[in-house]
């Protein structure tokens, strides 16, 4: 499906090198019954060779037009199932059934793949793993290590639920239209419970989410609103370090004296 005049507003790059789609579709390696869900399947670059492999196919297009030319070009109408609607919205989990688990593929528009990303971590319940294209700085803030640069709380969230794979970089001339960045395939897999076993999990969020706020200003002024001197201490964390200086297991331990905290 080809002459989809790309739309600024939903941040559609198409892609259509023939070597990039074998290699995500090789990365995915799908099986027949697995339950597989693209999202922004586009013009269909993904879903022609996902549908050869698999018994069904789910996709969420926000786009009117594409969707609608998706369901016209169906061939077995129970095979593929077309979702028009806003995947920042959309109920995964709804189409998971008797407790299977789905598997997640796409190239995530980049002007929407960081809250995105924190929807499906949402859902992570019911998503075996995630393969998503990504733009190259986002992809290199999920994967970074403390005390770099591109250490945030995208990462640190991320690593908390899922392990994390970068699989491989892609360059702006696969899509059409060529973004003016390069891109980065990624495997995430939920695991089963988080990284770290903390009180509470929204409280560890909160923690992440303030301190990173204030990236620049040392823990205690950081994480004051939530933490004093004493229970940063008590934590085993040095006060004085910034944000992006602490480890995934120290905001966990961080954020139970926060729960502790009378």
């Amino acid at each position: 499906m080809t002459g989809h005049r790309p739309r600024k507003r939903f941040g559609q790059h198409f892609l259509h090198d023939p070597a990039v789609i074998d290699r995500i579709i090789s990365a995915l390696g799908a099986a027949p019954d697995d339950h597989i869900v693209e999202i922004g399947p586009g013009e269909g670059a993904l879903t022609e060779p996902l549908l050869e492999r698999v018994n069904r196919l789910d996709v969420v297009e926000l786009d009117r037009d594409l969707a609608a030319r998706l369901k016209e070009r169906a061939e077995d109408p129970g095979k593929l199932r077309v979702h028009q609607g806003d995947a920042l919205e959309f109920d995964f989990c709804s189409l998971a059934t008797n407790g299977e688990q789905l598997r997640v593929i796409g190239n995530l528009p980049y002007n929407i793949s960081t809250p995105l990303l924190f929807h499906l971590l949402e859902q992570r319940e019911c998503i075996a793993d995630m393969h998503v294209m990504l733009q190259k700085e986002v992809a290199d803030r999920i994967v970074a290590t403390p005390g770099t640069s591109d250490y945030g709380r995208l990462g640190v969230m991320i690593q908390f639920y899922c392990d994390v794979e970068r699989l491989f970089r892609v360059s702006a001339g696969a899509f059409r239209p060529p973004p003016k960045v390069e891109s980065t395939m990624l495997r995430l897999r939920p695991l089963p419970r988080a990284r770290f076993e903390v009180r509470d999990e929204a409280v560890f969020a909160e923690l992440v989410k303030q301190a990173f706020g204030q990236r620049r200003k040392t823990l205690r002024n950081a994480a004051g609103r939530l933490l004093d001197t004493a229970q940063i201490e008590a934590a085993g964390v040095d006060p004085g370090l910034r944000p992006q200086q602490l480890s995934v297991e120290q905001f966990a331990r961080l954020s139970d004296q926060i729960h502790m905290r009378p």
